[in-house]
């Protein structure tokens, strides 16, 4: 990690603090020394002589807030790991691990809240030239480690897929901390006033929803879901089992192992009593029912004198 050496006082803590809140308000692009300077109240001539140059101060602005992230992200997936070291982490608990860290940081930051949240949502939206050397270090040592853990609870995921649902998990978080201003004002306060705490835990049920999705539940779930979904599946089957048992029960009134087709039956005397049997395909073997492949058709049913049928016993199969 580079050196960091924050000032108490004086002109060099000024200028840091001027760029840390024009950054978070406007952007890393949008801000000229001559910003910073006039907020300072300090000449243009003090960032390069304190910071060598606009580049050295914003590479100071980011590492500031993001060592202390990338340690705490790091420190808490170490955690969930050793917590889970027989089998794969739930999501939840991996995505905890990397978002928490902006909320606990937040609490030591000087920055207000909702500076703070701006100022990390900028530095993490920075691509290309503009990030510094040392914050890509940091960030692709954590896309590396939770990449793998990520990986580890959803293994039936591709890893195209999955990173690119990690993609939009992360573009999904930039948006949640950069734009809370815009979200109030474009719904005229529909969205609420929720903690951050709230914020985080909708957030996470999102992620979860987003990476998990086309997985089977068994594959992710916790020992409780498990079993709730073993449940389920038993029940279904239990179901099934019944319905089955009461075909059987109407079945009963022959021994037949076993009908392959019945094309046309012309002259049945009782449901209960099978008489005659005009046409029979083919009837493999007399024992016992245990399927009935298919009845094409049912042409004509004829009473036998001396036997009354009842019209009102019908089976609509």
């Amino acid at each position: 990690m580079r050196d960091m050496t924050i000032p108490e006082s004086g002109s060099k803590r000024k200028l840091l603090e001027s760029a840390e809140l024009l950054f978070a308000e406007k952007g890393f692009e949008a801000v000229s020394v001559r910003d910073i300077t006039q907020l300072a109240k300090t000449n243009v001539a003090a960032v390069n002589y304190h910071f060598g140059s606009r580049d050295g101060l914003l590479t100071l602005v980011m590492l500031r807030y993001m060592v202390p992230v990338t340690e705490e992200r790091l420190a808490r997936l170490d955690a969930v790991e050793r917590k889970w070291s027989e089998k794969s982490a739930p999501l939840e608990e991996i995505i905890d691990a990397l978002v928490r860290p902006i909320v606990n940081q937040v609490r030591k930051s000087e920055l207000s809240e909702r500076v703070f949240y701006k100022l990390i949502g900028r530095i993490f939206a920075q691509q290309g030239d503009g990030l510094p050397a040392p914050i890509e270090d940091q960030l692709r040592q954590v896309v590396e480690r939770f990449t793998r853990a990520f990986a580890d609870a959803l293994p039936s995921v591709p890893t195209e897929e999955l990173v690119w649902r990690m993609h939009f998990m992360a573009g999904g978080m930039i948006h949640m901390l950069t734009h809370q201003d815009l979200l109030q004002r474009i719904t005229d306060g529909a969205a609420g006033a929720p903690t951050m705490e709230t914020i985080l835990s909708r957030f996470t049920h999102f992620a979860v929803s987003g990476l998990r999705d086309g997985v089977d539940i068994a594959e992710t779930a916790k020992p409780v879901e498990v079993i709730a979904a073993v449940e389920a599946v038993e029940a279904v089957e239990s179901d099934e089992a019944a319905e089955v048992a009461e075909v059987a029960e109407f079945a009963e009134f022959a021994e037949v192992a076993e009908v392959a087709e019945v094309t046309d039956v012309t002259d049945v005397t009782e449901v209960t009593e099978v008489t005659e049997v005009t046409e029979v395909t083919e009837v493999t073997e007399v024992t016992e029912v245990t399927e009935v492949t298919e009845v094409t058709e049912v042409t004509e049913v004829t009473e036998e004198p001396g036997v009354k049928r009842n019209p009102q016993t019908t089976f609509d199969f």
